[in-house]
């Protein structure tokens, strides 16, 4: 026996006992009985496949009562009894492919309720009452095909409750109560081929209604109330075919000229009876390039604009209204329904004008369809686009006109919705325009906009004869940014991780950037230390370095406007030497120049001792550079000794060491030593300037050159008020990072002793009167004396020493030479220039090179006296000239060095040429 029925019976209970006589069975219909419950010893191990228990009283199904089925068991009704609750994996039947629980009384499915049916096709729930359905309930149906779900009380469509069902292919949700269909709705269901979710409460379509139905043929919207069709919803429905809209409120999607159907170029039919469509537009079906079945019936429509099916291959066009208006501009229609073979469903008839109502529109004569008056309103001014600030009001004004007497009616919407509550004044007035007419205008009022206030916005007016809509104003309203966080002043050590945060509101969202020191320089991005973070408003720089330090500004720019916050970021750096410190040996008589370059942030604070001491400052010492140049003029054997540079800022202190050796001068006669120390150290400065300066008119123009470099030098050595130094070109400035400009100003120097003392000016030569009681003054040049002491109160000069220094800055430094003071100079400017004149006058000169040879001595003649004066200055000699023939080819126009002009040595306004008199006596002066 293979198939067992027993219907329409009063059987209260299923025994097992009964049943292990047919356990060959394969059919067992218990249907239309009274069973109650199903226990797990209900039914034998058989190889049943099909069982229907519908119809019956059964409120409880026990754990288990099904599992001796398990292994052959394809098909279960459980139709019309009275189960409430079905407990969670309670059918582990893996063969089971068709389940049916209708109408039963489950209002909620609880997760994994169906877990077991792995083999599952179809499920059907119709007319439950379910109003709930969790996260997960159908999870496992691995299989499921066709879900059914109609008659229910559901009211939203969400992933939650689809979650699992990646086979679904049909699903039934009609006749519920859905009203909205969440944005990811449908992420794990993409194979659905037909989707039925008409009669429900749906109002409105928004753009992600849909999204993921690609596979998607067919779908029914029908008897909603759907008023509001996103721009494109459909857009992702490529395979769509069929689309049920009737019996909703979407009169505008056609009246309206949005295109509301881009995107369905595969849709074969469309069904739009029943929307109160007024007028169809030439744009209402674009994008349907393959629609052949088109439903307008149960609409009064009264006008079709020209070319409206223009892009469709309508096979079929159902349409029956009574409402058309036959002006001239319908005059296309019958002749297109004739050409395309559409009229036998179509049912039209004219209602204006008067003489024409209640004509069919396939028989009016087509010289009748005349445009004598437009009953139609037709609008002529419409609303502007605006953009407007947070809290301003905002007015938008819409005109229409109509040769009708019939009552015009208006209506705002906000993208496609009505706006019910919406502040609007109505005004209407007669004009006399080709016949009179009536021009009504109206008003939208928005006061103190806020961002819920952006959208499209559009009027409709309408009368007996039909809508015109406006064109689509949009609103922006902006809000000028303002920070939610603003970056702080931060300081950091040199090598740690700086965190800048900015963040900032505004409407549009503004844009966060950022700013070095007003420029968008910023070295960390060069070198890829910089990280900016947009979701935690945070700027990083990793490897903070002396460079990153600066003024860093957050820049908050919106199209309302921008503001901008700046923060200070401090780089700290334990001081440093920046270059070596080498111990320095000089001789007796000599300058030594100690060098303690320091680097660190901020800028460190130097200090000297020596040997382990404080360092005693006399007149010989002087500090350069901020302390970084400690110079003793005139050493001697007490300056020898460890010296000890102290540099210290708020980070840390850092010391080291120089040893400072002075060697006696070996090649200097002490006789003549003891008599220069006995003379007015002032005096002999004074007079060694004056004769070096003869010196270098009369030789060539090298030492010209010479001149204009040193004084070039001298005023790079001079100091401000403010403590603040520059030093000449060819020393290098460690102050630089400092950002500071000092322009030569006095030419002082400060000392941490106090005093004030000017730095040697631009000469490159000195005249010494000789202790020897020679009637010749001996003529001497200072660079003969490099390594020599000017400034020694001894006057141990050695013209022929000369030792090399591998240092270029110890080389210039001992060129710096000390003046004498201001009123000790005034006082000897006329014994300074009486000097001259005699060095000028005499015919006896020795002159010392600065490659150590000496001039001849040779007298003028008192012919050479009283030439004119025609060589050029550095023409003195010719054997120089071919010696140094490299040089002639200078400029001619040399700037006299500021310390002659002063002196009165050489004519301000003479300064290509030295005095008559100078050049007249040294013109024809021959050289060894």
């Amino acid at each position: 026996l293979l198939v067992f029925s027993r219907v329409h019976n009063t059987i209260p209970e299923i025994n097992a006992e009964q049943l292990q006589v047919y356990l060959s069975l394969e059919n067992l219909d218990l249907s239309s009985n009274l069973i109650s419950e199903i226990k797990a010893s209900s039914f034998p191990r058989m190889q049943l496949k099909y069982l229907n228990l519908s119809n019956n009283r059964i409120t409880t199904l026990e754990a288990g009562c099904l599992d001796n089925l398990s292994s052959s068991l394809m098909v279960v009704k459980l139709n019309r009894n009275r189960i409430s609750v079905i407990p969670p994996k309670i059918f582990k039947l893996p063969h089971v492919q068709f389940l049916e629980l209708k109408r039963n009384r489950i209002k909620i499915v609880e997760s994994l309720t169906f877990q077991g049916l792995e083999s599952l096709k179809s499920l059907k729930m119709q007319r439950n009452g379910i109003s709930r359905l969790m996260d997960g309930a159908f999870f496992g149906l691995g299989s499921i095909e066709e879900l059914e779900l109609e008659h229910n009380n559901l009211t939203e469509v969400n992933k939650g409750w689809l979650y699992g069902l990646r086979t679904l292919q049909q699903l039934y949700v009609s006749q519920n109560a859905i009203n909205r269909i969440s944005p990811d709705a449908w992420e794990f269901c993409q194979r659905l081929s037909e989707l039925d979710l008409s009669y429900n409460q749906l109002t409105r379509l928004k753009e992600s209604a849909f999204v993921g139905l690609g596979l998607l043929e067919k779908l029914n919207l029908g008897d909603n109330r759907i008023s509001h069709i996103a721009d494109g919803v459909f857009r992702g429905l490529t395979n769509l075919q069929t689309l049920d809209l009737r019996n909703n409120e979407i009169s505008w999607a056609i009246e309206d000229a949005n295109e509301a159907f881009v995107g369905l170029g595969r849709l074969d039919k469309l069904i739009l009876q029943g929307n109160q469509i007024k007028s169809i537009t030439k744009k209402a079906f674009s994008g349907l390039e393959g629609l052949q079945h088109l439903d307008l019936s149960n609409n009064a429509v009264m006008s079709i604009q020209e070319n409206a099916f223009a892009q469709t291959h309508l096979k079929e066009l159902v349409l029956n209204t009574s409402s058309l208006l036959c002006d001239c501009q319908l005059r296309w229609l019958p002749q297109w329904l004739t050409d395309s073979r559409l009229q036998q469903a179509v049912n039209v008839s004219c209602a204006h004008p008067e003489w024409l109502a209640g004509q069919s529109l396939l028989s009016v004569d087509p010289d009748d369809f005349v445009c004598d008056n437009f009953p139609k309103p037709q609008i002529r001014v419409h609303p502007e686009t605006t953009v407007a600030l947070r809290g301003m009001n905002v007015t938008l004004t819409c005109t229409a006109v109509s040769s009708s007497d019939s009552p015009m009616s208006t209506a705002w919407r906000k993208d496609s919705e009505v706006l019910y509550d919406a502040e609007v004044e109505n005004f209407a007035r007669y004009q006399q325009q080709s016949g009179e007419v009536v021009e009504y205008t109206t008003v939208l009022h928005l006061f103190s906009v806020n961002f819920t206030d952006e959208g499209k916005y559009q009027c409709i007016v309408t009368n007996h004869f039909g809508s015109n809509y406006s064109n689509k104003a949009k609103l922006t309203v902006n809000e000028l940014p303002s920070f939610l966080k603003t970056p702080m002043d931060l300081t950091i050590r040199i090598g740690a991780m700086a965190r800048l945060e900015c963040a900032a509101e505004g409407h549009p969202t503004p844009q966060i950037s950022w700013q070095k020191d007003g420029g968008t320089d910023f070295p960390a991005a060069r070198e890829r230390r910089m990280h900016v973070m947009p979701e935690d408003d945070v700027f990083f720089i990793a490897n903070v370095k002396i460079e990153d330090m600066g003024i860093y500004s957050c820049m908050a720019q919106n199209t309302a406007g921008g503001l901008s916050a700046n923060a200070t970021l401090t780089v700290l750096e334990t001081p440093s030497f920046v270059r070596p410190l080498e111990d320095r040996t000089v001789t007796r008589g000599e300058t030594a120049v100690l060098q303690c370059i320091a680097g660190g942030s901020p800028a460190p604070r130097l200090n000297w001792t020596k040997d382990d001491g404080p360092l005693t400052v006399t007149e010989r010492h002087f500090f350069a550079a901020a302390n970084q140049l400690l110079i003793i003029v005139d050493a001697g054997l007490e300056d020898a000794g460890k010296y000890t540079c102290i540099m210290s800022n708020t980070v840390g202190t850092e010391r080291g060491h120089i040893y400072l050796n002075v060697l006696a001068s070996p090649n200097c006669d002490s006789s003549q030593s003891g008599v220069a120390h006995e003379e007015d150290g002032w005096t002999t400065v004074g007079i060694v300037i004056i004769v070096v300066v003869c010196c270098v008119v009369g030789t060539s123009l090298v030492w010209v050159i010479v001149i204009y470099h040193m004084r070039r030098k001298s005023e790079d050595y001079s100091i401000t008020n403010t403590e603040e130094m520059n030093l000449p070109a060819d020393i290098p400035s460690y102050l630089s990072s400092q950002g500071t400009l000092s322009e030569p100003q006095e030419g002082y120097s400060n000392s941490e002793a106090g005093s004030h003392q000017q730095l040697m000016a631009a000469a490159g030569g000195y005249v010494h009167k000789g202790t020897d009681g020679g009637a010749a003054p001996l003529v001497i040049c200072s660079d003969c004396y490099d390594n020599a002491n000017i400034y020694s109160r001894t006057r141990e000069y050695c013209p022929y020493a000369y030792i090399t220094e591998e240092d270029p800055l110890d080389q210039t430094l001992p060129n710096l030479m000390v003046q004498m003071p201001k009123e000790t100079y005034t006082a000897r400017t006329q014994h300074d220039t009486s000097a001259l004149d005699n060095l000028l006058a005499d015919r006896d000169l020795t002159v010392f090179l600065a490659n150590h040879d000496k001039i001849s001595e040779k007298k003028i003649s008192s012919q050479q006296l009283s030439e004119p004066f025609q060589i050029p200055l550095w023409g003195v000699n010719k054997d120089l000239a071919r010696s140094h023939s490299h040089f002639l080819h200078q400029p001619s126009a040399r700037e006299t060095p500021r310390p002659l002009r002063s002196e009165g040595i050489i004519d301000s306004d003479q300064e290509q040429a030295a005095s008559p008199r100078a050049s007249h006596r040294l013109r024809e002066h021959n050289f060894d």
